[in-house]
């Protein structure tokens, strides 16, 4: 499950540039949401069951924040949400640090 949702995504990227006027536009988080996706397997050693983009902070002039929810389930059955911070510099579009919460509730 969570090989296809870094699938879709990676290729949501790479085809942005093939993108028409039919097919939807490739959203402003989605690089920080594949970081977020890979960064939060790295850590808690899950399989990723659900996706959400809560948004966009800008915390200074040089550094924003993309906010994801992850509904994970780990190796031993256990499910519970991770909240992941993405921060980065909108300019050069650097990646700062990612932060993680974790949470039992919805």
């Amino acid at each position: 499950m969570r090989l296809l949702i870094v699938t879709l995504m990676t290729i949501m990227l790479s085809l942005s540039g093939l993108a028409t006027s039919s097919a939807a536009p490739i959203p402003d988080y989605a690089k920080w949401g594949i970081i977020a996706v890979k960064e939060t397997q790295t850590k808690y050693n899950v399989d990723i069951l659900d996706y959400k983009h809560i948004g966009r902070t800008s915390l200074t002039a040089n550094q924003s924040r993309e906010q994801f929810k992850l509904w994970v389930r780990g190796k031993d059955g256990k499910e519970f949400a991770v909240y992941v911070n993405v921060d980065f510099n909108p300019s050069t579009q650097q990646l700062k640090k990612v932060q993680f919460s974790e949470s039992d509730r919805h």
